[in-house]
């Protein structure tokens, strides 16, 4: 396993962090992480991220108990995203609308109409 340098610097401090069900391949949320959520994430094992909104760090289910259990984390190739697959603890209802995934709703692509 190859440790990565994170570049932290290309959106002002912070990477998106893709979470996928490490058992089913499914795409659950999309947060952000900033350089203290990602350490935080690496000393927990559960995926830690940077709010926006709120100025904070919160540990996604801390809250809910649907908390993200790190199995596997990698980067992309330009070390400015991370991809972490988990396991869901809780009742497995990721999103806070009570869903599994926040991918829920459908967009009308019309171009992907014609390809079919």
């Amino acid at each position: 396993m190859t440790d990565a340098t994170i570049d932290f610097e290309k959106l002002d401090g912070l990477v998106p962090g893709i979470v996928q069900d490490a058992k089913t391949g499914q795409v659950l949320m999309v947060g952000f992480l900033n350089e203290v959520s990602y350490q935080k994430t690496l000393e927990t094992g559960y995926v830690t991220f940077w709010s926006r909104t709120r100025q904070k760090l919160w540990m996604k289910g801390e809250s809910s108990g649907n908390r993200l259990r790190v199995l596997e984390a990698a980067t992309d190739c330009d070390n400015d995203t991370l991809l972490f697959r988990v396991e869901v603890e809780g009742d497995g209802l990721v999103c806070h609308e009570g869903t599994v995934s926040c991918f829920t709703r459908p967009i009308s692509f019309p171009v992907a109409q014609e390809v079919r």
